[in-house]
């Protein structure tokens, strides 16, 4: 039986302790023949060494277990998510989103009493390893869009295209990119029918 705690010992070993034979040479104590002298002869009682019993004093340290945190994600974005509004995009090279697409955003959540600074406005692009957690957990949004199947972030809910969906107190909506939208206005149309309600 192999006991990493010296500690479990007493639980499982009460009173009584065995050694097996290989042990018992540890502890034998080791006799030095004395030289013989010749005097006469005197019976001896023969000479019986004891194995000393091992005392096992139980550790008092509690073994540390070190405590591995791992690091928080932290983001860049545009805006002061004054209004917990979190818009996810994707642009590869640009570091929030295109000024024109910019525009058109700050025209429609205007019609919403919003403006810029009221979003938190993330490039997934820049953030390609970023979970749905992750984002939810730094934010603290009460509602997101994501801009285009690109600014889904990893572990996302499963979401319909154009369909708000609530969870956990979290309205969520996937709708169109910016650069689906610019030149197709059934696009901009179904975009706009979700978000004036969002």
């Amino acid at each position: 039986m192999k006991v990493e705690n010296p500690v479990a010992l007493r639980f499982i070993l009460q009173d009584e302790l065995y050694l097996l034979k290989a042990d018992k040479v540890t502890y034998e104590i080791p006799t030095v023949a004395e030289p013989e002298i010749a005097e006469p002869a005197v019976e001896q009682a023969p000479v019986v060494l004891q194995t000393p019993t091992p005392v096992i004093i139980p550790s008092t340290q509690i073994p540390v277990v070190p405590i591995i945190e791992t690091p928080s994600i932290s983001f860049k974005y545009m805006g002061k998510n004054l209004k917990r509004f979190l818009v996810l995009t994707h642009y590869p090279n640009l570091e929030f989103i295109d000024d024109a697409h910019l525009t058109a955003l700050t025209n429609i959540i205007k019609r919403k009493d919003l403006e810029v600074n009221d979003l938190a406005i993330v490039n997934i692009a820049t953030y390609p390893d970023a979970k749905y957690d992750d984002l939810q957990q730094f934010f603290k949004p009460a509602k997101v869009l994501i801009l285009g199947k690109n600014a889904l972030p990893q572990a996302a809910p499963t979401l319909t295209l154009n369909t708000p969906k609530l969870l956990g107190g979290l309205s969520n909506l996937y709708s169109f990119s910016f650069g689906e939208m610019m030149d197709n206005v059934e696009y901009k149309k179904a975009f706009w029918e979700q978000v004036k309600g969002f």
